[in-house]
């Protein structure tokens, strides 16, 4: 199969808006809990849609008051919090375009965004917000009012809209169209100014819509979710759209590092995550396992869990020893690992890359669904997921409802749909160039199987061509290199150069338990850490065991390890926790000259 087009479940009226979506929840059932806020005390107190509502229409209101015209652009800057869901709505009840920013960016990609966006005013979280906005303040002359949330301006929006009537608020609301801007949301950036994305209401409404309509198990009002990804990235705020489309209860979590403290107080029954935290969840429960004396049991376990999830795709499923041991694997060890997630997880979504096929059957046996989805900024997040009831674990699933996608004759995977970008904002020559007709060109290399089901293969721009002449995906052979406890960051490299190598970071939470549990008795840093024999030795048995996956041309033949974390703030990965490669390879030159020399 080269391509296939799916039908739209749902089609909306054309002068309907995102803002519907609410008004549709909240005529549903106004007492329904749509949010929970966490309390000083790690305590929950829900928020009714008609709560959310009133509150949406008071900042609207407010907006309106201070000036906001239809059309115009507001930028939100802040952490994962309900204020940013709320402040989202309100924008569009005031019949403005939201522009999402990092509340990691730099000052200089703040200034990018304000100045490119033509955006008027600004939503921050803290001070220290405010004093990086100042800085670039001269280069902003648009930008008339900047509100901080938690304080009496953002108080005082509020009060202020008093002023405005309803009709006034309804004549605003109401005059985007699904065609219309609903926001520019600007790309992580790897390379050069991040490009912003022309998203209009119809990539929210049709989008939410139909995902709801083809996956009923998880889209309902009975599920409840964490949200702790950046709402500034497409792929949370794409969620929590569709909750409030649905009805999912949604909690609000700014800090993903209390994440294991939080989940058994929410205790969310649908989690979305990026694979990462699905690693790490695995290689603590192991790491734990290890140091009680238990970690043979836990390996057992979950090469019980995996082999029991294999088995489910098989004819007649499951044999009864195998299901005897999965009983007794589930008492002693996946309960626990349920337990830590808050009890009541059933289902989850899982993108920004590849998740695996062997963690992928690790938590469907152990009682956890995980859909893994495909998309871009550029297409208002997920287009291909997999279904509840038609998985094939290791594939990241078919295109949603009114979503086609092809494979071009060089492997290109292009999309089409409701949920496709119209452009990129002031860039006639990027938008020619990622469009053929009204398909978009995503960059990235896959397959399509028989049933339409899509497998990416790698990032085009990403392939490395060794001096032999092969050509070579890093992302295949990084990403099983990352589920090793002990490793942080993989960058494999080797272009134009006679072999395949790598620069390794290592993840600084995990190498104290690893050691303990290694007998390495001193504490050690992190350069430390990448020089110490048992770690180096840890670190290439990781590699040998990927390189058994892998023909000669394609083995990692040496690697480095960095004595450095390769994090968003080394300026190593991007908010969406993307490598940025060319700065690696800049600022590690010496490491990539070692492995070379």
């Amino acid at each position: 199969m080269t391509f296939y087009d799916v039908p739209l479940r749902v089609e909306s009226h054309p002068e309907e808006n995102s803002t519907d979506l609410l008004l549709e929840r909240v005529k549903a059932n106004p007492s329904h809990a749509l949010f929970s806020r966490q309390n000083t005390d790690g305590s929950w107190r829900d928020v009714t849609s008609q709560d959310f509502y009133e509150e949406v229409k008071s900042l609207a209101k407010g907006l309106i008051d201070a000036g906001i015209k239809p059309g115009q652009a507001i930028a939100i800057m802040s952490r994962t919090r309900y204020e940013w869901t709320l402040i989202d709505f309100a924008i569009w009840f005031a019949g403005a375009i939201s522009v999402p920013i990092y509340e990691s960016s730099s000052a200089a990609q703040i200034q990018w965004i304000l100045s490119d966006s033509d955006s008027v005013a600004l939503f921050v979280e803290n001070d220290e917000h405010i004093e990086r906005y100042n800085s670039i303040k001269a280069e902003t002359p648009r930008i008339q009012n900047v509100w901080r949330i938690d304080s009496t301006d953002y108080s005082n929006l509020h009060k202020n809209g008093e002023k405005v009537g309803d009709d006034q608020l309804e004549k605003a609301r109401s005059n985007a169209e699904l065609s219309d801007l609903a926001t520019i949301v600007y790309t992580s950036g790897t390379t050069g100014n991040p490009k912003g994305c022309e998203l209009t209401h119809k990539s929210f409404v049709d989008h939410s819509r139909n995902a709801a309509a083809e996956l009923p198990e998880i889209a309902n009002p009975e599920q409840q979710s964490l949200i702790f990804l950046p709402l500034a990235h497409i792929l949370a705020r794409y969620v929590s759209v569709l909750c409030v489309h649905s009805g999912i209860k949604v909690g609000h979590l700014g800090d993903s590092k209390q994440v294991a403290q939080v989940l058994p107080t929410f205790k969310p029954t649908f989690l979305l995550a990026v694979p990462r935290v699905f690693e790490k969840v695995y290689n603590g429960a192991e790491l734990k396992a290890e140091a009680g004396g238990k970690g043979k049991i836990f390996r057992k376990a979950a090469e019980t869990a995996i082999e029991y999830s294999r088995a489910l795709d098989q004819k007649g499923g499951p044999a009864l020893g195998l299901k005897l041991k999965h009983t007794v694997f589930d008492k002693l060890v996946y309960s626990k690992i349920r337990l830590a997630m808050g009890g009541n997880v059933k289902y989850a979504i899982s993108g920004g890359a590849p998740l695996g096929e062997r963690l992928g059957h690790f938590y469907r046996g152990i009682g956890l669904i995980v859909l893994e989805g495909y998309g871009l900024t550029e297409t208002a997040a997920a287009a291909v997921i997999g279904r509840v009831n038609w998985q094939k674990i290791g594939k990241v699933g078919r295109a949603l409802p009114g979503t086609g996608i092809k494979i071009a004759d060089d492997g290109e995977v292009w999309l089409r749909g409701i949920n496709v970008m119209r452009g990129y904002w002031r860039n006639e020559a990027a938008t020619r160039e990622a469009f053929v007709e009204d398909w978009f060109r995503s960059g990235d290399i896959g397959e399509l199987d028989e049933d339409g089901f899509l497998t990416i293969t790698g990032r085009k721009k990403e392939i490395l061509v060794t001096a032999g002449g092969k050509n070579v995906a890093p992302a295949p052979i990084e990403d099983p290199l990352r589920a090793n406890p002990i490793i942080g960051q993989v960058v494999v490299i080797g272009d134009q150069k006679p072999f395949i190598g790598a620069l390794i970071s290592l993840d600084p939470e995990m190498i104290p338990v690893w050691s303990a549990n290694n007998g390495i008795t001193e504490k050690l840093t992190l350069a430390e850490a990448a020089k110490h024999p048992a770690i180096i030795a840890e670190v290439q048995r990781a590699v040998d065991l990927v390189n058994e996956k892998f023909s000669k041309a394609e083995q990692i033949r040496s690697f480095e390890l960095l004595d450095v974390e390769l994090t968003e703030a080394s300026g190593h990965l991007t908010p969406s926790l993307k490598i940025k490669r060319n700065k690696v390879m800049s600022d590690f030159a010496l490491h990539v000259e070692r492995i070379y020399g």
